[in-house]
C-alpha cells in the first residue's frame, strides 16, 4: 500500500450540497449517537475514539451527486445546481481529504446531460481541491471512459473513479482502466444494479451475498497490480426511527463493513450521515480487536531473523507477514490506532508513521 485511502465516502445529492455540510453531517451523526447508543461490544477507547473522528473530521470523502442521489430533473434545474455546485466549490469550506462529482452515465440518452452537467460545474469551479475526483457510473464500454477522459483535457489534475455495475463492466474492467489513460483512481462497486442484472430480485440483495463477494474478488484480482483502490457498495436501510430501528440498521451496516474489512476492501459507500456511526465504530473495532495478536505475530517473526516461525498454531513466513505489515499500514492511516501505540506493540519494530517506510526492521 502506496497511498492513503479514505474509509467511506459519503454521496449526497447535489441540490443540497452546501458549504458546511460535512460539518453538519459530523454533527448528525452525533447527534444518533446519543440519541439511541451503540450497540454492540466495543473494544475499550473505541466509542471515545469514534466520537472524536465525527467532531474532528466526520467525512473523509464525499461526492456531489447528479446521478441516483439527485434524481430525474428539468435540464433548466440541472444546469443552475451544476453551476451552483461549481461556486460553492470555489469558494472552500468545510470540504473533505477528497471531493468529487458523480455525473450521469455518458452511454445513451443521458450522455449529452452528463456532459453538460460537467461542463457547467466546472466553468464555475475555478478553484479546486486537492484529490478531486470525477465519478462516472453505469460504465458500458470503454468509449465513454475516453468521452471523459477528453471533457477533462484541460484540467489534468482532475481523477477518474469508475462504477462497476453489471457483469458486462466486471468483464471489461482492464479496458476501461486502459481508455483512463492514467487518471484512474478507484473502482466502485455497484452492488445492487449488479445483483439485478444477475437476476436476483430484492429479496436476495445484500452486500453479503456470495454474488456480491465473487464481485469483490473479481475486482481484486484484476486491479491488485494496477494501483487502484476497490470501493464496496452501500448498504441501503437507514438508520432512522426508533431506537429499535437504528440499532438494527448500523447492525447490518457494520456486519457489512466488517465483512469487507476481512475480504480486503477498505473502503464503502454511505448514503446518510448516521451511518457514518456504524463506520467508524466497525473500522476501529475491526483493527482494536486484532492489533495485539498481530503485534505478537510480527514481534516474534522479527525477532526470529525474519525465518518461517510458528506462534502457537500459526505458522508465519514472508508471505503472511506482508499482511501483518499491511494491517498496521492501513490502522494508522485510518486513524484507528495511534503511530505510537503500534509502535510500542511491536517492540520498535515498526515504523509507525504510516508511510511508505512503515516496515518491520530488517536484520
Amino acid at each position: 500500500m502506496t497511498h492513503w485511502q479514505p474509509v467511506h465516502v459519503l454521496y449526497g445529492g447535489a441540490h443540497l450540497f452546501r458549504p458546511d455540510l460535512m460539518t453538519r453531517a459530523g454533527a448528525v451523526a452525533l447527534k444518533a449517537l446519543d440519541a439511541h447508543g451503540y450497540p454492540e461490544l466495543l473494544v475499550k477507547g473505541v466509542e471515545e475514539r469514534v466520537r472524536e473522528k465525527l467532531r474532528s473530521a466526520a467525512v473523509e470523502d464525499f461526492r456531489i451527486d447528479f446521478e441516483d442521489g439527485y434524481g430525474i430533473r428539468s435540464d433548466a434545474e440541472e444546469d443552475e445546481h451544476a453551476r451552483a455546485a461549481g461556486r460553492t466549490v470555489a469558494a472552500g469550506g468545510v470540504f473533505p481529504k477528497r471531493l468529487g462529482i458523480r455525473i450521469r452515465s455518458l452511454s445513451g440518452a443521458t450522455r449529452e446531460r452528463g456532459l453538460r452537467t460537467l461542463e457547467l460545474f466546472l466553468q464555475e469551479a475555478t478553484s479546486l481541491p486537492d484529490n478531486f475526483v470525477v465519478t462516472l457510473p453505469k460504465i458500458l464500454h470503454p468509449a465513454e471512459v475516453s468521452t471523459l477522459v477528453r471533457a477533462l483535457d484541460t484540467v489534468p489534475e482532475i481523477k477518474i473513479e469508475l462504477m462497476i455495475e453489471t457483469p458486462q463492466a466486471m468483464r471489461n474492467m482492464g479496458a476501461f482502466v486502459d481508455a483512463a489513460e492514467g487518471r484512474c483512481v478507484g473502482a466502485h462497486f455497484g452492488a445492487y444494479d449488479y445483483m439485478s442484472s444477475c437476476g436476483i430480485t430484492f429479496a436476495g440483495q445484500t452486500l453479503l451475498h456470495p454474488v456480491c463477494d465473487f464481485a469483490r474478488a473479481t475486482m481484486l484480482m484484476q486491479l491488485a497490480d494496477r494501483g487502484i483502490d476497490i470501493v464496496d457498495g452501500v448498504t441501503n436501510l437507514i438508520p432512522a426511527g426508533d431506537q429499535a430501528a437504528v440499532h438494527a440498521a448500523w447492525h447490518g451496516h457494520g456486519e457489512a463493513v466488517r465483512h469487507a474489512l476481512l475480504s480486503g476492501i477498505y473502503q464503502g459507500w454511505d448514503i446518510h450521515p448516521a451511518q457514518l456511526v456504524s463506520r467508524y465504530a466497525t473500522v476501529f473495532q475491526f483493527f482494536a480487536e486484532f492489533a495485539e495478536p498481530a503485534a505478537r505475530r510480527l514481534r516474534n517473526f522479527v525477532e526470529q531473523q525474519q525465518q518461517a516461525t510458528r506462534m502457537g498454531v500459526q505458522f508465519d513466513d514472508e508471505a503472511t507477514v506482508a499482511g501483518l505489515r499491511n494491517f498496521f499500514i492501513r490502522a494508522v492511516r485510518c486513524g484507528a490506532i495511534e503511530p505510537t501505540r503500534i509502535r510500542e506493540m511491536t517492540g520498535d519494530h515498526f515504523a509507525a508513521d504510516g508511510t511508505d517506510a512503515a516496515m518491520p526492521a530488517r536484520r
